[in-house]
């Protein structure tokens, strides 16, 4: 949908709609949200609705605590769970300081910084996601357990794959709310599932990605089950990432043809990517968890390439004809700030163009299997969060793209949750604590 403010004002009073979600994520890619009446929303789209941002660990401090949420009328959309009678909506919003200037720590902001510059360089992109994610029993009580819904496995059907009505309910959903899923099966893990999505404008994307998490909790949760996209909740099954395709556009032509050798662009923006992927893993992979899933059950470790070898950082596939149109970022998990990973990828490989950084050789061996010997010739992933925070902290592309207040406030958690945890007896116990009901 692509409503103007007019045409969102007729709809809401032309189809009954008696609650207006106002919606945004925090710095962490958490959606938070507040609810108005419908007779509020012109003064939401002229005036802001303004929220207490010191509540929101990452924002603002105490005294100076007062943000605006300003409707984006683009992203009007019926949630379809909710009642037919006095329907509810829900706006993703953009975040600006009470003298109408953005707020840096604004995601939505960040990442319409990296469009326009790709713009501006006559480039434009697609991204597209795959989601894997875990369907638990909850208890007697509604709480979440760690027991899989199915035992099923790879593209296993019913009545080993108990999750294909969810899944069906997921896609029909995000269907009538205008998002249109590609495929969906069960995955490697007892109760793992995945869900694709057709590409979209970077911005939509991201909003997609938010709105698909919050449609697979919510269905979920209709039918008795607790939906985990922790990047690792059962130690010894499959981890769950989110593949991230991405299509680079100069004058309307994919810079991938007519192939991935005779393409200087692409090539340079592949090589841009893998040149800043250790300092963007924080960003990437922001939990604890997430490095339990690394290295293991094809989630790569090293920063290589390659067009059909499933274990680097990076595949471009060769479609049937023979010829590359994308490439794949195969790390990164679900528990993401979508637009701030997405700005951060789309810099790099900018980066990487204007910087003309040459592409090193493909490589064509399993790194899962592969010696020590073969191995070390490639970087690796950091391997914990400490690490990534570090590595993250001290890179000037990081501090160049995201505003100082950001990366303090985003890096202080995040090394207050692994000291935390690398501290606890039980670290699986305490991890469980931290983040399950959380992602």
């Amino acid at each position: 949908m692509d409503y103007t403010m007019n045409e969102v004002v007729q709809f809401i009073e032309e189809n009954d709609v008696k609650f207006i979600r106002l919606a945004f994520c925090d710095i962490f890619g958490n959606q938070k949200n507040i609810a108005i009446m419908p007779t509020e929303l012109p003064r939401a789209f002229e005036q802001g609705i303004h929220f207490n941002a010191a509540a929101l660990k990452g924002f603002l401090n105490i005294e100076d605590s007062d943000l605006l949420l300003f409707p984006d009328p683009a992203t009007l959309s019926v949630l379809p769970w909710r009642p037919a009678q006095g329907r509810v909506v829900r706006f993703y919003c953009d975040i600006r300081y009470p003298n109408g200037d953005p707020f840096e720590g604004d995601g939505r902001h960040i990442l319409r910084l990296a469009m326009k510059r790709a713009r501006a360089a006559g480039y434009s992109l697609t991204m597209g996601t795959a989601s894997e994610f875990y369907l638990f029993e909850q208890d007697d009580n509604g709480h979440p357990t760690i027991i899989p819904h199915d035992h099923g496995e790879y593209f296993d059907i019913a009545p080993l794959d108990k999750g294909e009505n969810v899944r069906r309910q997921i896609c029909l959903t995000l269907e009538e709310m205008g998002i249109q899923p590609e495929s969906s099966h069960h995955e490697q893990g007892p109760g793992q599932h995945e869900i694709d999505f057709r590409y979209a404008d970077v911005m939509e994307a991201a909003d997609n990605f938010v709105t698909f998490k919050s449609v697979v909790k919510s269905m979920a949760s209709a039918s008795g089950l607790y939906a985990s996209f922790l990047p690792k909740p059962l130690p010894d099954a499959p981890g769950s990432g989110l593949h991230l395709s991405i299509s680079l556009h100069k004058n309307g032509k994919n810079v991938f043809l007519p192939s991935f050798d005779e393409s200087e662009d692409g090539r340079h923006f592949v090589a841009g990517i893998l040149r800043r992927a250790a300092e963007m893993t924080i960003f990437g992979n922001p939990l604890t968890n997430s490095y339990s899933r690394l290295g293991e059950y094809e989630a790569p470790k090293y920063i290589t390439w390659s067009h059909q070898n499933r274990s680097p950082l990076i595949v471009i596939p060769l479609t049937a004809a023979g010829t590359p149109n994308r490439l794949k970022v195969r790390a990164l998990d679900g528990c993401i700030n979508p637009y701030i990973i997405f700005a951060l990828l789309i810099h790099a490989g900018l980066d990487g163009i204007e910087q003309k950084t040459v592409l090193a050789p493909a490589c064509d061996v399993n790194l899962f299997t592969a010696p020590d010997d073969v191995r070390e010739r490639y970087q690796a992933l950091p391997v914990s969060l400490c690490e990534a925070i570090k590595c993250a902290s001290g890179s000037e592309f990081i501090s160049g793209i995201l505003p100082e207040k950001t990366r303090n406030s985003f890096f202080a958690s995040k090394q207050t949750e692994h000291d935390l945890l690398a501290t606890a007896d039980d670290q699986l116990s305490a991890e469980r604590i931290l983040y399950f009901e959380r992602y």
